[in-house]
């Protein structure tokens, strides 16, 4: 019986073939060698060996895929992408501040995402939005030229994917060619592994797993080494950016299964090629998509094409009436989790790595069934 296809924005689906091998080893965990251990990696102690070989694969296998380079630190953490809003500034935000005074954190402002990450770190340090999407209904991302970067921020806040405005940055901005002497602090959460990151232009990304990396429960963080050692002082020791490096993410328990399910995910974008395949798979699915939506007289997308997202595609009715059929016979035809974020209505088909061709095929040929019908 064929799986339905899942949407949904995240906690996403996953592969089929990680699932199945979580299953198989649910109860009794194999070595690389295949010798089973007789537990579970969830009663595993996150110091033993097994644990440490899961981990130690996992960290590699995401370094190698992402092409991290030697001189940033992964670290696994907790909380998701909401919190690492605090944790970021809690690090990074002093960097550049007169001793005794409170950091400056700029934010470009694209979405809902980048718009909550603004608001919370304004708890922890000075911060200025230098430029805002709202104006325009978050469907553009405003030029570079534009921004009015603060001449002492310590970072400057990207969401380089919004998940719910559809909003995607197609190349990450070169601060020093702006004038800025700021880090670029990405949350890539939405569209991580997705494409290639260009490290020379970045010195944090973090993002929660649950849209392409594996299931909620874990937060990856990508650091520079020389952006440890800032925290401010009231940041908890578990989240001080250089502890946790220091303790290789075992200064508190981590997220064992999390970390062990986000490996499995690896493996597999691995045996599919890597992230440049994945990449070009990504545009196919997209493109198809987004050209059903456009050549329809039914839906519509209100996403500037120079900047849609690859991972998330609201689209919307132009007969808002016929919204609840149509989730009704999505639903009935397999195809789950359309209904858009509730602050933004219409639908949304969120389409990571691990939504197939095929699945995005089932999709344009409802949607085009059901504007025939309905139309």
């Amino acid at each position: 019986m064929q799986r339905p296809y899942n949407f949904s924005a995240g906690p996403a689906a996953m592969p089929e073939e990680v699932l199945t091998q979580a299953a198989d080893e649910m109860l009794n965990w194999p070595d690389a060698s295949g010798q089973r251990c007789g537990m579970g990696v969830m009663e595993m102690s996150h110091r033993g060996k097994e644990f440490q070989s899961i981990y130690e694969a996992a960290e590699a296998d995401l370094r190698e895929l992402l092409a991290v380079p030697a001189n940033f630190k992964i670290l696994f953490m907790q909380g998701g992408g909401l919190a690492e809003n605090a944790i970021v500034p809690l690090n990074l935000s002093a960097q550049r501040a007169p001793a005794g005074e409170q950091g400056t954190a700029d934010f470009v402002v694209t979405g809902s995402w980048s718009d909550k990450s603004l608001k919370e770190a304004a708890k922890y340090c000075h911060t200025k939005a230098v430029a805002t999407g709202k104006p325009e209904g978050f469907t553009h991302i405003p030029d570079a030229a534009t921004w009015q970067l603060s001449p002492n921020a310590s970072y400057v806040h990207l969401c380089t994917n919004e998940t719910i405005n559809g909003v995607e940055f197609h190349a990450l901005p070169d601060l020093k060619a702006l004038g800025s002497h700021a880090e670029l602090v990405i949350d890539f959460s939405s569209h991580v592994a997705s494409r290639p990151v260009d490290w020379s232009k970045v010195g944090l990304a973090f993002g929660g797993a649950q849209k392409n990396l594996g299931p909620a429960g874990v937060t990856v963080v990508i650091v520079r080494e020389d952006l440890l050692g800032h925290a401010l002082p009231v940041c908890p020791s578990a989240f001080d950016y250089k502890t946790v490096a220091d303790n290789g993410s075992m200064f508190n328990t981590p997220p064992t299964f999390a970390i062990y399910m986000a490996g499995l995910v690896f493996k597999w974008l691995k045996r599919q090629g890597g992230v440049a395949a994945m990449e070009a798979r990504n545009i196919a699915k997209a493109e198809l998509l987004y050209a059903a939506i456009d050549g329809s007289s039914l839906y519509f997308n209100k996403v500037s094409p120079a900047c849609r997202s690859r991972m998330n595609v609201p689209f919307f009715l132009r007969n808002e009436a016929l919204n609840d059929d149509f989730l009704a016979g999505a639903k009935a035809a397999g195809l789950l989790q359309l209904k858009g974020h509730k602050s933004v209505g219409g639908m949304r088909a969120s389409i990571y790595n691990a939504m197939p061709l095929e699945g995005v095929q089932a999709l344009v040929q409802y949607l085009q069934e059901f504007e025939r019908t309905h139309g």
